[in-house]
């Protein structure tokens, strides 16, 4: 007869597998693109494919209020200073609906960079963005943007923050700024 020890130890591995089923991560890699990223859960879909003319791509977790993740490339001007470009893609965020920009942040990860918090409203509902400035090379920043529902995105920044972390540019030597 099994004793309570026994029982205890087969109902957590019991509830314990289908966890560790639903929280696979995979590895995002395109040939039209430069770059990789680890996704941490299944959540996360593809919903606009890179191609040669447009190396952007774009996620969403579960549903677009719960996380939406933008990559963008840009070229900018040798040896930018992050805190220059984080002001220039905070001009194009100022006309939001209830805008207020919030704190930024050094980031560290595969690439350094920058992080910039801030808040709008979408049709009524508090949102809450979140950019990742990544410095690849002298003139090559990736802008990674999440904006969902203020909580919903709050409970998933560990992933916001993975993701960015492992982001990485294949074939070149990354410039720590």
């Amino acid at each position: 007869m099994l004793n309570i020890k026994t029982i205890a130890i087969l109902a957590a591995i019991i509830l314990l597998v289908p966890i560790g089923l639903f929280a696979q991560e995979s590895t995002f890699s395109d040939p039209s693109v430069d770059y990789s990223f680890v996704l941490p859960e299944a959540g996360w879909k593809q919903i606009v494919k890179p191609s040669a003319t447009s190396p952007n791509v774009e996620y969403v977790y579960n549903d677009r209020r719960e996380g939406y993740l933008e990559v963008r490339k840009l070229t900018v001007a040798k040896n930018a200073i992050l805190t220059d470009v984080m002001r220039t893609e905070e001009t194009k965020l100022q006309f939001l609906p209830g805008y207020a920009a919030g704190k930024e942040e050094n980031f560290s990860g595969a690439l350094r960079g920058s992080v910039f918090n801030y808040e709008f409203l979408r049709i009524g509902r508090n949102m809450v963005g979140r950019l990742y400035l990544l410095r690849a090379d002298d003139t090559t920043v990736y802008v990674l943007r999440f904006t969902g529902e203020r909580e919903k995105l709050k409970s998933i920044r560990n992933q916001t923050d993975s993701i960015a972390s492992t982001f990485n540019v294949k074939g070149t030597k990354a410039v720590r700024s």
